[in-house]
This record gives C-alpha cells, structure tokens and sequence, in this order.
C-alpha cells in the first residue's frame, strides 16, 4: 500500500462517540435525530490541504539538523514521504543506510510531530514553506549536495528565487567597531541603490548594519535565520527582523518555534553563501564565524571579498587573513558588482588622484620648471641651462612657454616661479 499524508499525523485518540464498535451499526448524532440540521454560522475560509511531499518534508525539518548529510542521502534514494514512514516504522538502520544513534535519534524526535500544525503556523504569520521542484526554489542551493535543505520556511514579500539571483551577502563581526557599522551600512545602500539584494544573517553588527543600510535606501533584503522564521533572535533586533519581512524576507531551513544554537549558526552560514553570488566580510576577527561563510562561498566557487581596516584592528585580522588566502580587497559597491556582476557591464570607474597643470607638461618643459628655484630672485638663463641640461635656447624657448601658461615669470634677465595665493 502507498503511504499517504495520514502517515504524517500525530497519532490522536479516537472519539468514542463518532467511531462505532466493530460489527454495530453507528448512532445517528443528535442533529440527525432532530430532524434537519440548523443553518451553520459563517466559518473560516477553507484552507488547501498541503500535498504529501511538502508535509513530508516539513516533517524531516524537524527530524534532522539544517545539512543532515544522512538525510540528504536518503532522499538522493527515496521520496520525502517514504523516508518519513520508514523512520516512523521497523525499517532498520542498515535498510536506510544510517547509523543506528543517528536513527534513535530521529524516532525520539517523533513524538508529537505535526507537520501540518507547522505549516499552518507559518501561514498564520504570512509565510510558506518552499521545498525543491517549487518556482520559488532557488536551484543554487543544489550547489550543498547532500547538505541542501529539505525545505525553507519563508515569511515576507517577493519570490526568494528572484531576490536572490541578483544578490550578494555581506557579513561581519557582531561586537563590531562604528568603522565597520559605516562601511557595512554605506556598502549595503550603494549596493541597494544598483538593484542588487544584500543578504545577511540578522545579527547584531555588521549584519543589522547591512540589513539597516539597504532599508534606509528602500531596497529589499533577506534575512537567513538560526532559528524558525517566527521567533525573534536576537531580541534586541525585533524591530529589524519585523522590517525585513515586510520588506524583504526572512529565510530559515528551521520549523517555527526552533531556537538558535551556536551549532545552528554555523550551518546557517552554508545558506547564505550557497544563495548569493558572493560574501563580502566587512570586519572579522581571526575565529569570527563571518569567516566560515566566506569558506564556504570559495568552496562553492563563489566571489570571497575582504574589506580592508586598520592592522591595529583585532576585527581586522580576520579579515587580513582572508585577503592573504586569495579573497579580493574591495572598498566600495562598485567593486563588489565588478566581479559579481555582467562582465563587461559592470564595471568598476578607473580610480586615480587629481591631474594637476605640472602633469600636463611635455618632458622638457617640465625638466625646465624643475630647474627654476623657489626664489624670489630667480635664476638668469644660463644657470638653467645648465640645471636642466639642455642648450640655453631652448631654455629660453620653454621658459616664454611656461610664461604663457602661467608657471614663471621674467624680472629683469632673471626667470622665477610665480607665486601662487
């Protein structure tokens, strides 16, 4: 028999009072006793009933950790459905290919599971559930292999797949210095105003900077979470992650009501890089968990990018670190879209100091200008002439030139520099 979405119900008692014994007619209820029954008071609109392989894989978001290889093993095999009835039945370890810890430790996380209530929950907050084979399923998760989701819980505006095409994760130190808060913030506008989405991980520090720089300039952004998309971590950022999914979103591979461990941030961090172009690290200390996102972007063959702060900075070190493995030093937003956008198309402009007048001269002028002295007085041709090491009438020539331009001036037989106010 194929299993169905019965299987992922919570095993319920039975109300004795709708279920007749084995062998005995039902009693009609009271209503169809008494004749016809009265007209129901309006009820809540009806709400689809989700298909079995999205309530499956709710269910596995609760049976396994974010990047469960041996879950993404199993499903590589198995449709999320058997592999959640397996687990709730007598197939052994060895039939499923996993460890007979890691089994337990799935079965205890049976009880009470309600796939269903979940779903419901998050669409109670004006979220979904998004699994792989949705239009919204951004296919560059695939990139985690075994690791890749089973599902995420979404809540806010806009489809994650669009957002995150055109999309880039700044990341950072969270005790970070107000250096770092105005390089993330103005990184994160600039790259806002570009059409370009900046994800982050909703922390304090570089994180809320970055999310609160692309706000302040109305461009979305998405929020990757440690934890389930309605609960508020941190507690001081409610008021942020309450704005990011109005106006953007928030992402998590967690149920809702899941809270974060330091476990779960790190494996939050394989997201973030795996959904973006590139990861941009702003300050970073040298065991600073913003650098494992930027491990994880290079491995995934992602743009790993440093900004660059004082070498007194411990923040910074981390930071230094990655620029010396082989990430690239950018300073702006141009930059970043440089090597994370069209090639060709997006360029970063030429950068270089001011062109000043002496800069504009041909070689032997400016050799003739270098001889003049800073004097009041001035020198008279022949001691250029041999300053500068060319013939006196050249000399001459080039100083009627300089004069013209405004350079020198002639007192008397004497040539000097003219002052300038």
């Amino acid at each position: 028999m194929s299993p169905t979405a019965d299987d992922l119900s919570p095993h319920r008692p039975t109300d004795p009072g709708t279920s007749p014994e084995p062998g005995a007619r039902a009693r009609p209820r009271a209503a169809e006793q008494s004749g016809p029954a009265a007209p129901r008071a309006p009820g809540p609109e009806a709400r689809p009933v989700p298909e079995p392989e999205r309530l499956a894989r709710a269910a596995l978001s609760r049976l396994g950790e974010p990047g469960d290889a041996a879950l993404g093993r199993l499903l590589a095999r198995l449709d999320a459905l058997d592999v959640v009835r397996a687990i709730r039945g007598d197939t052994s370890a060895e039939q499923l290919g996993v460890s007979t810890a890691r089994l337990a430790a799935y079965r205890a996380r049976t009880a009470g599971l309600d796939p269903a209530a979940d779903l419901e929950r998050v669409r109670a907050a004006g979220g979904r559930f998004i699994i792989p084979g949705d239009t919204e399923w951004p296919s560059q998760l695939d990139d985690l292999g075994e690791g890749r989701p089973t599902g995420l819980w979404v809540v806010g505006t806009g489809s994650l797949r669009l957002l995150a095409l055109r999309s880039v994760a700044v990341v950072g130190a969270r005790a970070c210095t107000a250096y770092g808060a105005h390089v993330a913030g103005d990184l994160a506008a600039q790259l806002a105003e570009r059409g370009w989405v900046v994800v982050s991980g909703g922390a304090y520090g570089i994180d809320a900077a970055a999310h609160r720089g692309a706000l302040a300039v109305g461009g979305p952004t998405v929020g990757v979470l440690a934890c389930g998309v309605d609960v508020a971590y941190p507690r001081g950022n409610t008021t942020l992650i309450r704005r990011i999914a109005e106006r953007g979103l928030l992402v998590s591979e967690l149920p809702p009501g899941e809270h974060p461990t330091r476990f779960r941030f790190v494996l939050r961090n394989r997201v973030i890089a795996a959904l973006t172009r590139g990861t941009v690290v702003v300050e970073a200390a040298l065991r600073s968990g913003a650098l494992s996102t930027a491990r994880r972007a290079r491995d995934l063959n992602r743009h790993t990018m440093g900004v660059p702060g004082p070498v007194t900075s411990e923040l910074s070190a981390g930071v230094h670190a990655l620029i010396r493995g082989g990430a690239t030093v950018v300073t702006d937003a141009a930059e970043v879209v440089e090597l994370i956008g069209a090639i060709g198309d997006d360029l970063a402009p030429q950068r270089s100091g001011p062109v000043l007048p002496r800069d504009l001269l041909d070689p032997e002028a400016a050799q003739v200008l270098e001889a003049v002295p800073a004097t009041a007085e001035g020198a008279p041709v022949e001691r250029l002439a041999r300053q500068s090491g060319l013939p006196p009438d050249e000399v001459l020539q080039r100083l009627y030139e300089l004069g013209s331009l405004g350079h020198v001036e002639r007192h008397g037989a004497h040539w000097r520099l003219v002052r300038r106010r």
